[in-house]
């Protein structure tokens, strides 16, 4: 596959875009949905204890019915709900970046799949100050440099 297209910010953009779109649908429609995304990219407000956090999977399904139904929105770039957890049902407003959504199903059935990233495409800058560094590594004489220069 040719992973550097769906690394691009324009096909990200469409995604984000279609996942409101989809997200947005649903709740007008007063369809029940449920939601796969990658947990290390979710805010909890409050923040949940880490009895409860270590308990999720990386990918983990989140069923929106009912009340939790009910409070769900999308805010710009996040798709925002309140939910209790643990038999405790212990509440926090969960924030969710769109593109942290893996698939969202209705039933079980499956009508959005995401394959971007959530996270910015690397920095060209950045990956360009790294290759420079190789480059200037790669030399013995400029280790010899800087091991001097770390004495």
């Amino acid at each position: 596959m040719k992973k550097a297209l769906f690394e691009k910010s324009s096909y990200r953009k469409v995604v984000k875009e279609y996942l409101k779109g989809t997200i947005s649908f649903l709740l007008e429609e007063g369809v029940e949905f449920s939601v796969a995304s990658e947990v290390e990219y979710l805010k909890f407000d409050p923040e949940l204890p880490s009895y409860v956090t270590e308990r999720f999977a990386p990918v983990s399904l989140f069923v929106l019915s009912g009340y939790t139904f009910g409070s769900a929105g999308v805010d710009g770039e996040k798709f925002l709900f309140e939910a209790g957890f643990t038999e405790e049902n212990i509440g926090s407003v969960v924030s969710m970046p769109l593109l942290s959504i893996k698939q969202i199903f209705v039933e079980d059935i499956p009508i959005a799949i995401n394959i971007a990233e959530p996270t910015p495409e690397k920095n060209p800058i950045a990956d360009g100050t790294e290759k420079s560094m190789k480059a200037l590594l790669s030399n013995p004489e400029n280790q010899k440099l800087l091991k001097r220069k770390k004495r």
